[in-house]
């Protein structure tokens, strides 16, 4: 009997094993999946046929498994809340969205939803009491029956029984429970977790729209992830393969967490797919390499790089978008030494979406900027340290020269300068003197692929640091933009009798061309060659155009050259690049604006703008033709329960999107007040994801400039997108005109279609109906 026993045990041991979802070691909290609840039961099966009875608790494992309520993060400075009250009682049933509790956070006061259906079983945190954000304030069960046996087992029941159950006999808890695979493959790309808006800590991941082994396009959504806002697609950003899935659908995963990886070639995806679980560390070839070098190193660089022992907390560049890999400090708010609290901006950081202030988590002191003004950062990486006593700033400072959070080059040469020294011994002087040398980590690597000696930069950065801008001007022989001091009028250096002023590069450009240096004018400063002299004296560029005469009329001057992409800009060109392997086509017709007119006319001073009477128009006729607020799938069409309007506005420096969202539900008045507020937030860079990414239909407006009629290009993911032209007076024959004819005003319309789950006769019946609403526009007042 005791052998049958054994074997039984052995074999659903074998089976719930296989199943098991491990966790990792640093994290305690263990949550079940389905077989960790077969595991639970089958190793508590095991230990009824071995004793021949079963405790308490081991019946409470198998008879309910509570979902936990936790404290949630409701403001981006939130560390604890308060439970002001509780709108559900013990044993009460609650449905998914439906408001349970109302906690006060650090800005206001909010109602907190249920994410499941079930019943209240245990409250834990009571009201006018606190609890840290995580925290576990409730208990919820699925069944009205598993509510006593939750209540009884408290918040510690499953946390207690879990690591129990899932703990296999002998050694091999630990091999599981410890397992981190540093698996190398050349071009792997880790699939985290996005930021999808600034209070997000946490996503649960939908569904997965890719399967393993799945081929990948860079912009195409692999997953849909469900934030603290609103369910939004997330999009690959690499080419691939995908290879291995580290969190399943209905998982969550904490903001920069790994939940997948992608692959280049097909054939890396059995070196990854057999690890394919949590705890296994992927990593490059190529990063792999960079490793075993920075290892082989001497051991002086490694020892600066232990932090100190004080108290500080590390300022990481942001996700301020789910698109967003990297980012650049466009400016900081506060200066190395300044004093901050929590929740204060302390710089300005522009994204692929547009510029945002990046708040403070902590307070303190500002000790070290690690990535300058200008400078860009990957998402993660440090950019700034914190110190908690203003006497720790000098130690953060020297350490913080050990750190990098600026963007490497590709191929950039390992680089053999020491580390630099502590930023509050650098002498406050223009010049370096050449026995120290103070300059920001993105001055070092310019002023190497220049050929720049930097102790003869003038640094304007913080206590003279040398920053990029100072070598560029070294290298263009210009002089650096620094504060009025008192200075000697005469020339702080001239060259010896003999020797031509010239910057390193001019002589290098000079040897080059084979180019005698000595003939050429130079119009650096003291005269100085520069490497735009060299280029004139070869062809390569053209001399500046000298100014028109006096009385003349003065050049146009254009720009020339290139001018690098913005944020905004590169995210606009690679969206309209992933529209071309769409088909579509176009349907164009004209529209009588009379009666239109008259209806603006009179809602004009309730503040009614144009645009929301478009989107009215749109979304009403859309509601009798929904194929048109479609999307196209692989597996078939995608109806969109909410009409929600996308309206392109053009912004400075960049195009977006904001939406008018459930657009057929809402007055005008109250569209037009929605309407002005997105158009001023996005003049601002301060629309969130779901406040331009979550339309379902798109109008582009070019009217307003004149144009008659033009074909806009759809967005990836929508069905359609209307092309709105300018009006325009026509005379046209009327029956009832004294002259038999009538003054008319007219638009063109033009309408793109996806045309994979859109046909022509949809498109034309669409555009008839959207003609007789904007003739009969009184029913846009209901």
């Amino acid at each position: 009997m005791k052998f049958l026993t054994s074997a039984l045990c052995l074999a659903l041991a074998v089976n719930s094993i296989q199943g098991f979802t491990v966790p990792s070691s640093s994290n305690n909290n263990i949550g079940f999946s389905t077989a960790n609840k077969n595991a639970v039961s089958n190793a508590v099966l095991c230990a009824t046929f071995s004793t021949g009875r079963m405790s308490k608790r081991e019946l409470t494992v198998l008879a309910a498994e509570p979902i936990k309520i936790t404290m949630p993060a409701l403001s981006s400075t939130m560390k604890e809340g308060r439970v002001v009250s509780w709108l559900k009682n013990e044993g009460d049933e609650v449905e998914a969205g439906e408001a349970i509790m109302v906690v006060e956070s650090d800005k206001a006061d909010m109602d907190v939803e249920a994410f499941e259906d079930g019943f209240i079983a245990k409250i834990l945190i009571g009201e006018g009491e606190s609890a840290p954000v995580g925290e576990t304030v409730a208990l919820l069960v699925s069944e009205e029956s598993e509510i006593a046996a939750a209540a009884a087992g408290g918040a510690g029941t499953v946390e207690e029984a879990a690591p129990a159950a899932e703990k296999p006999a002998s050694g091999e808890s630990e091999q599981l429970a410890n397992v981190n695979v540093d698996i190398q493959v050349d071009g792997v790309v880790e699939i985290f977790m996005p930021a999808l808006s600034s209070t997000m800590v946490e996503g649960k991941i939908v569904s997965w729209l890719k399967e393993v082994g799945d081929e990948i396009t860079a912009g195409e959504a692999i997953m849909v992830v469900e934030s603290d806002k609103a369910d939004m697609d997330v999009e690959a950003f690499e080419d691939g393969f995908l290879a291995a899935i580290f969190k399943n659908e209905g998982e969550t995963a904490e903001v920069g967490a790994p939940v997948g990886v992608i692959v280049p070639e097909k054939d890396d995806i059995a070196k990854i797919s057999a690890q394919s679980f949590a705890g296994v560390a992927v990593v490059s070839s190529s990063s792999a390499a960079e490793s075993n070098i920075s290892n082989s190193s001497s051991d002086a660089p490694a020892a600066s790089a232990v932090a100190p022992d004080c108290d500080f907390s590390q300022v990481d560049m942001p996700a301020l978008s789910s698109t967003m890999k990297e980012g650049k400090v466009v400016s900081w708010l506060k200066a190395e030494g300044d004093p901050i609290t929590a929740g204060e901006a302390i710089m300005v950081v522009e994204s692929d979406k547009a510029d945002m202030d990046v708040e403070a988590f902590e307070d303190g002191f500002l000790a070290a900027i690690i990535t300058e003004e200008g400078d860009s950062a990957i998402v993660g990486f440090p950019v700034a340290l914190i110190a908690a006593e203003e006497g720790d700033i000098a130690a953060l400072q020297a350490y913080a020269a050990t750190l990098g959070g600026a963007v490497p080059a590709a191929a950039a040469a390992p680089s053999t300068a020491a580390a630099v020294a502590p930023k509050a011994a650098a002498p406050k002087v223009a010049v370096n003197t050449g026995d120290r040398i103070v300059a920001s980590p993105l001055a070092k690597k310019n002023a190497e692929a220049l050929g720049i000696d930097l102790s003869t930069v003038v640094g304007t950065g913080p206590d003279g640091r040398i920053t990029a801008a100072d070598v560029e001007s070294a290298g263009s022989g210009a002089s650096p933009k620094k504060a009025a001091v008192a200075v000697s009028t005469k020339p702080s250096w001239a060259p010896a009798a003999g020797v031509i002023a010239a910057t390193p590069m001019a002589r290098a450009a000079a040897k080059k061309a084979k180019i005698d240096i000595a003939t050429i004018q130079g119009t650096g400063e003291f005269g100085r060659v520069t490497i735009d002299d060299v280029k004139i004296a070869t062809g390569e560029k053209t001399p500046a155009r000298k100014k028109a005469v006096k009385g003349g009329a003065d050049p146009v001057e254009l720009p020339e050259g290139l001018v690098p992409f913005t944020g905004m800009q590169r995210a606009v060109s690679a969206n309209m690049e992933a529209t071309l392997s769409t088909p579509v086509f176009r349907v164009s017709r004209e529209v009588e604006m009379d009666a239109f007119n008259t209806l603006y006319r009179l809602v004009k001073p309730k503040g009614v703008t144009v645009s929301a009477l478009l989107a009215k128009a749109v979304a009403v006729s859309i509601e009798k033709y929904p194929i048109i607020n479609s999307s196209y799938t692989p597996e078939g069409t995608v109806f969109n329960p909410d009409i929600n309007i996308a309206m392109a506005v053009a912004i400075d420096g960049g195009l977006i999107t904001p939406t008018l969202k459930f657009a057929n539900e809402r007055n005008i008045v109250e569209l037009g007040e929605n309407w002005k507020e997105l158009v001023q937030k996005a003049k601002e860079g301060r629309l969130t994801p779901d406040e331009y990414n979550s339309g379902t239909f798109a109008i582009s407006n070019l009217g307003m400039f004149g144009v008659s009629q033009f074909d806009a290009i759809l967005p990836s993911g929508m069905g359609g997108i209307l092309a709105i032209g300018g009006t325009s007076e026509q005379i046209v024959p009327c029956d009832k005109a004294v002259l038999g004819m009538k003054k008319v005003s007219k638009m063109t319309v033009t309408l793109t279609c996806d045309h994979r789950q859109i046909y022509g006769a949809d498109a034309a019946l669409f555009l008839n109906e959207f003609k007789n609403v904007m003739g009969s526009p009184e029913q846009l007042l209901l």
